[in-house]
């Protein structure tokens, strides 16, 4: 056998251990599928004109709408191809609607494990709560509560003048807390933490890492207040 043939024989044995060894792992197999999930993320990163072929300036939200629907278009047909497998998710997160936060990176899975609603700053308003009441009811057992750094609906609340041009959000940051505690007040809510059949956490999230910066238990004598924004972040 040629020298070639041989290292050509050692390479594929080697791949095929590889694959053998992640096949029978489920670590393996989830770190490797994270890995993969971000080296797609990676290639499409660098493409910072929205359509591949406009730069911000020039293009039009006619433009942007119409690249919209083709890559929906194109998504959606890879999905009926391969179609994923559905899971009961077990955590619902609450996070704030900032495109930089990309909750399945946050978790590094892709599985639909999880419950996600998405509101401007975190604010855990009446509709939220029931929504996330409803998924308590049907099975999850932690609710992730998150704010993040650089958060603008904060920025806002916190600056004199800005808050005046945006009252309603502001006011509403303000009463996060308020929002808070009432949410864990809930009946089932309250019963649920007293059984130990519901975990709920007060997230803070580094905005540019995504890693979690508090992680608390949420209770009704300590609810989070809002720290001090730091312009460094």
């Amino acid at each position: 056998m040629s020298q070639k043939r041989k290292a050509l024989s050692v390479l594929m044995g080697t791949a095929l251990i590889a694959v053998l060894f992640v096949m029978s792992h489920p670590r393996a197999q989830f770190e490797v599928g994270g890995a993969f999930i971000n080296v797609g993320l990676k290639l499409q990163d660098g493409l910072h004109a929205y359509d591949f072929e406009h730069g911000r300036s020039d293009i039009t939200p006619e433009q942007v709408w119409a690249e919209f629907v083709r890559q929906n278009d194109e998504a959606s047909t890879v999905r009926k191809r391969f179609p994923r497998s559905t899971e009961h998710p077990l955590v619902a997160m609450l996070v704030c609607m900032d495109a930089r936060l990309d909750t399945t990176e946050l978790s590094g899975d892709a599985r639909q494990y999880y419950y996600v609603v998405r509101t401007a700053g975190s604010i855990l308003d009446v509709e939220e709560q029931e929504m996330l009441e409803l998924a308590v009811r049907n099975g999850v057992k932690v609710l992730v509560l998150t704010r993040h750094t650089d958060c603008a609906a904060e920025k806002v609340a916190a600056d004199p003048q800005r808050s005046k041009q945006y009252p309603a959000l502001s006011a509403a940051v303000d009463e996060r807390r308020h929002h808070l505690e009432a949410f864990l007040a809930r009946p089932l809510i309250a019963e649920r933490i007293t059984k130990g059949e519901l975990l709920v956490k007060t997230v803070m999230i580094d905005t540019h890492s995504e890693r979690l910066l508090i992680d608390e238990p949420a209770s009704l004598s300590q609810a989070p207040a809002s720290p001090a924004l730091d312009d460094g972040l």
